[in-house]
């Protein structure tokens, strides 16, 4: 056993001499600018590993749980249930962020009928969040989610309750009715399934968009919709 500990640490002995000890004919300026470019190669190459890593194991939580991400009766679906590619967004009605890209969104699920999207209520930045999600929840038992989510999306300014109901009765929506929709246990049900679902896929923020059972990351202002969705049907 000491014999191997030996021959480990005189393995560690041998690296870090390599590392630290300057190269024949190398001055020290030039050495430590070589060994620093080493170091920083290293460190990327990490960086990139775990990214990958990190990404293999999202993309493993999200297959896990694609059932209750695209197959929930109660999640609102804009476009043809038929199409080749979903694209899954967790938003809140107060995210400038989700606001910034819905016109994007919209461009493409006008211009390629065989996307669709499956909207999971996030409500997790203020309170009026939680009444909008719930009003546009409660707008599916009326047949008219599509329109009120875009209406909502597209409203700039301070989100507020009467606000909230303000553009469902301009999207046709009875409020009345709304109003007692929105306390029904599907209603609450279907919210605390999505805060569950984030949690089971490591989804913390607004947007989040997943595409065929891949997350996105970086900044959704650089997502390019068109290109990966491209993308996603040349992988089935």
């Amino acid at each position: 056993m000491w014999a191997g500990e030996m021959r480990r640490t005189g393995v560690w002995v041998v690296i870090c001499a390599g590392l630290l000890l300057p190269a024949a004919g190398l001055t020290a300026a030039q050495t430590n600018t070589a060994e620093q470019q080493r170091i920083e190669r290293a460190v990327r190459d990490y960086a990139a590993q775990l990214e990958t890593e990190q990404v293999k194991n999202q993309d493993r939580l999200i297959a896990a749980n694609a059932a209750a991400m695209l197959n929930d009766a109660r999640t609102p679906v804009i476009g043809d249930a038929r199409a080749d590619v979903t694209i899954v967004e967790f938003t809140d009605y107060t995210c400038p962020y989700c606001k910034a890209v819905e016109p994007r969104l919209e461009k493409l699920l006008k211009d390629d009928p065989r996307v669709k999207l499956v909207v999971k209520e996030y409500p997790i930045l203020t309170p009026a969040s939680l009444v909008a999600a719930k009003a546009a929840l409660a707008s599916m038992k009326q047949g008219k989610y599509p329109r009120f989510h875009q209406t909502m999306m597209t409203f700039r300014g301070q989100l507020t309750t009467d606000a909230v109901y303000d553009m469902a009765r301009d999207s046709g929506v009875d409020v009345n009715r709304l109003r007692k929709d929105m306390e029904s246990p599907e209603i609450a049900d279907e919210i605390i399934a999505t805060f569950n679902l984030a949690r089971a896929i490591r989804a913390f923020q607004t947007p989040t968009f997943i595409i065929n059972d891949h997350l996105l990351t970086g900044a959704s202002a650089d997502i390019d919709f068109p290109k990966l969705v491209a993308a996603a049907r040349t992988k089935h």
